[in-house]
């Protein structure tokens, strides 16, 4: 080969890993060839939806991350797992199918075809004999034994609630799917409905979901998104009594503050207001309700224009006897706490709102300190209690304890703990997705399908729309509605589960992915698992908290032998446009990884370019002239292993400090300062020559960015991968390199023997023979300042 040709070498490496199964992973594999023991390491991205566009360069980056990772630890000789799968289920194939008339099956397995061919010319190193499909029935059959598993300790329970629908895609949406009170998916106008639907119990460990975010290993904005959305808050119930003898109760996190609580407000949806209002409020409050119906909760938490309703009934606060009016408004949500609140607004940012704009009662009831520096209106700090009959001069901290105690003392309130995290609704009105393993009785009783009944099979349908009655497509399978269980005829659940479900125990899986015995092999899931690295740039809240809670779970029930299912996780960025904006279809920025292959730049050049394109948690913006010039980095690398005659040159301790940089970069998954070292390291072979042993290194430290070069140098070198180590001692450079600079401006770099680094007095002299300085410093500076350790000299002139 007389130049560096990145297809053919690919194309070669890529059929050889292929039939020699290269990267298959073994709970056998325990030892290196001398005899040491090996440490195993499993490693995985969050695995992707196949869809029908492919691969996308953002893919690339998640994959890329891992896969380096796995090279690198490969080289260290380490036992790695790093197998693939797809997350096959949901509503794109359904509606693709609706549609065309391509069932989602086969639309499904097209795509999974093409993906794993455009992943395999990335030359991923991945065990291929693991991989795995959501729905796959061998999969989903032991999705199904999970939710029985769940189902039999009561975690798993069916009830109604109002939820949001959309009537065009016939199905339950969540709150963050609704944007302007439309359907995120298809624009249409969505409503609530009532309906039967259901739950995994997750509230239940609520508590150790968050006591251990601690103890994670990820990023510190994840941890505090799991936090938030867990929503934990210590306070009191109190329950307020109206004009006509309703009780409204109320959640507050601060007590302390009840005798400045002038008036309630509760969400529209709440059971009561229908009894507390007027005939003269009464159009207003239903006209409210109905326009509250078309915001999602997200969108009425974020809306900073407050909107309300007088109901027209008054209640008493139980520490003050005074009459407070009720409110209802939007920004109170019937999900969190009591869905009413007492609003204290001298105390509250969206109480003193609310009260400013409606002209309500404002009542100080904690003095700001004197040495406060809180100018604002309203003063949300600590302080000395007043306005507060028996509890004036206490600080406010201290009286919350006994504010509740005197409130249980009067029968109207006590200490109470809630959370923001609801229980996690897991119905889908879908045909493509996991069938829910239950069946009903003639009295409408769920009864679970028998495990040796598994997998409930999704049946062929000829068409894929919803019924009228907007239960799925499975609702039209007559034959496959009917089941028997102990002798009784019984009707199958239509609804199918939530494809986060099938994503909760994936990870599990990927260990023994062909049992046919059990969800995951024991002694399998007991020497791989946990996942030692999890790499994602999606689902930060949602799938990752919903893996820890079936982790919990199924550790509780003796399945696992650990509580946490991830023990480091890398959270990568995106990869934007080159105009910064998010890449799409319709605004036609898509760049397609497979024509930067195919465009002679190969999968070693893209694999290179997206770790060097910045660090790995942060977005970044696609740049095609950076990517030429990774391009020539790895052509150089080529030349010189295949084009350069090799030197005696002194260049051991920079091989060294190269072999040290790249390695403890790794360690701290900064792999755009990797590449940048392996340039560096490149450039000065240029300038100083290279010995043999310089190239070899070379090869060994590119092989987790650019596998197939680094492959090809290595078997032309006639050496194995291992990675290499450093040599403290070696890490000494004989000479070292000085700044000067003339009235601070850099003028020249001086190499100077590290022997008279020290000697301010040598190196100003040998600065001042230096032509260019010359040219800025006639005769003796006025002022010299040298750092040593800065290896800095500057010359006033």
């Amino acid at each position: 080969m007389d130049k560096y040709d990145p297809i053919e070498i690919e194309q070669k490496w890529q059929k050889r890993w292929e039939e020699e199964e290269a990267f298959k992973a073994s709970e056998d594999n325990l030892k290196t060839a001398d005899g040491r023991p090996r440490a195993k390491v499993y490693l995985a991205e969050m695995f992707p939806y196949p869809s029908g566009a492919g691969l996308h360069v953002g893919h690339v980056r998640n994959f890329t991350i891992v896969d380096c990772l796995a090279r690198f630890y490969r080289q260290q000789e380490m036992n790695v797992l790093r197998p693939f799968g797809y997350d096959t289920f949901g509503l794109p194939a359904e509606n693709y199918a609706i549609k065309t008339g391509i069932s989602p099956q086969s639309a499904t397995e097209t795509n999974i075809n093409n993906f794993r061919k455009q992943a395999k010319r990335l030359g991923l190193a991945i065990d291929w004999s693991r991989e795995i499909n959501t729905s796959d029935p061998e999969y989903y059959r032991w999705t199904q034994w999970c939710f029985l598993q769940l189902y039999k300790k009561g975690l798993a329970y069916r009830k109604e609630s109002e939820q949001w629908w959309c009537p065009v895609d016939q199905t339950v949406l969540a709150n963050e799917q609704v944007e302007g009170g439309k359907c995120w998916r298809c624009g249409s106008e969505v409503e609530k409905k009532k309906m039967k639907q259901w739950f995994f119990k997750i509230t239940d460990y609520a508590d150790e979901l968050l006591n251990d975010i601690d103890s994670l290993d990820w990023p510190e904005k994840i941890k505090t998104m799991q936090r938030n959305w867990i929503g934990r808050s210590e306070g009191a119930e109190i329950e307020f009594e109206t004009e006509n003898n309703l009780k409204v109760k109320v959640f507050t996190t601060r007590p302390d503050t009840i005798f400045g609580a002038t008036f309630l407000v509760l969400a529209p949806e709440h059971p009561l207001v229908a009894e507390l209002v007027t005939d003269d409020t009464r159009a207003k409050v239903e006209s409210y309700i109905k326009e509250t119906q078309k915001k999602s909760d997200i969108e009425r938490q974020e809306n900073k224009e407050k909107t309300g309703v007088f109901t027209g009934s008054y209640a008493i606060n139980p520490a003050t006897g005074e009459k407070m009016p009720i409110w209802i408004a939007d920004y109170v949500l019937i999900g969190y706490g009591e869905g009413a609140i007492m609003a204290v607004p001298a105390h509250d940012d969206r109480d003193f709102e609310f009260a400013e704009k409606f002209d309500l009662p404002i009542k100080t009831v904690v003095e700001k300190p004197e040495d406060s520096d809180d100018d604002e209106k309203c003063y949300r700090g600590e302080g000395k209690l007043v306005n507060s009959g028996q509890f004036d001069g206490i600080d406010s901290y201290d009286a919350r304890e006994q504010v509740v105690a005197w409130l249980e003392e009067q029968g109207v309130g006590k200490g109470k703990v809630t959370y923001k995290m609801r229980d996690w609704l897991i119905s889908r009105q879908r045909y493509w997705g996991c069938p829910i393993p239950i069946a009903y009785d003639k009295n409408g009783d769920p009864h679970p399908i028998p495990e040796d009944q598994l997998p409930v099979m999704i049946p062929e349908v000829e068409d894929y729309k919803p019924d009228n009655s907007g239960r799925s497509a499975l609702a039209k399978a007559k034959d496959w509605l009917k089941v028997t269980i102990d002798g009784e005829e019984m009707t199958r659940e239509t609804d199918t589960l939530d494809g986060y479900a099938c994503s909760s125990w994936y990870l599990w899986r990927y260990v023994s992915p062909h049992d046919d015995k059990a969800a995951w092999a024991p002694e399998a899931i007991k020497y791989w698992a946990p996942t030692d690295v999890y790499v994602g740039g999606d689902h930060a809240v949602a799938h990752l908290l919903y893996i820890r809670f079936w982790c919990k779970f199924f550790a509780d029930e003796g399945y696992l032998p650990f509580r946490e299912p991830v023990k480091t996780l890398l959270y990568n960025g995106y990869i934007n446009a080159p105009d910064g904006k998010k890449m799409s279809k319709s605004k036609g920025n898509v760049v397609d990884p497979l024509d930067v292959i195919n465009s002679g730049y190969g999968a070693d050049t893209l694999r290179t370019y997206e770790m060097f394109i910045g660090p790995y948690e942060q977005d970044a913006s696609w740049d095609t002239n950076s990517i030429g010039g990774v391009y020539r980095f790895l052509n150089r690398c080529w030349n010189l292993c295949f084009k350069t005659d090799y030197t005696s040159a002194k260049t051991t301790a920079i091989r060294h400090k190269t072999i040290k940089r790249v390695t403890e970069d790794f360690y701290r998954h900064s792999f755009n300062t990797a590449v940048a070292a392996l340039m560096e390291y490149v450039n000065e072979l240029y300038k100083l020559g290279a010995s043999q042993e310089d190239v070899v290194i070379l090869a060994k430290l590119l092989g987790p960015f650019a596998p197939h070069l680094s492959a090809e140098m290595l078997e032309h070198l006639g050496v194995d991968e291992v990675w290499p180590t450093w040599n403290e001692a070696e890490l000494q450079e004989d000479e070292v390199e000085i700044i000067v600079q003339v009235n601070g401006k850099l003028r020249a770099r001086l190499k100077v023997p590290v022997s008279d680094l020290e000697d301010q007095a040598k190196v100003e002299a040998l600065a001042l023979k230096n032509e260019n300085v010359q040219n800025f410093v006639k005769g003796t500076p006025k002022k010299t300042i040298y750092v040593p350790k800065a290896k800095l000299l500057n010359l006033v002139a």
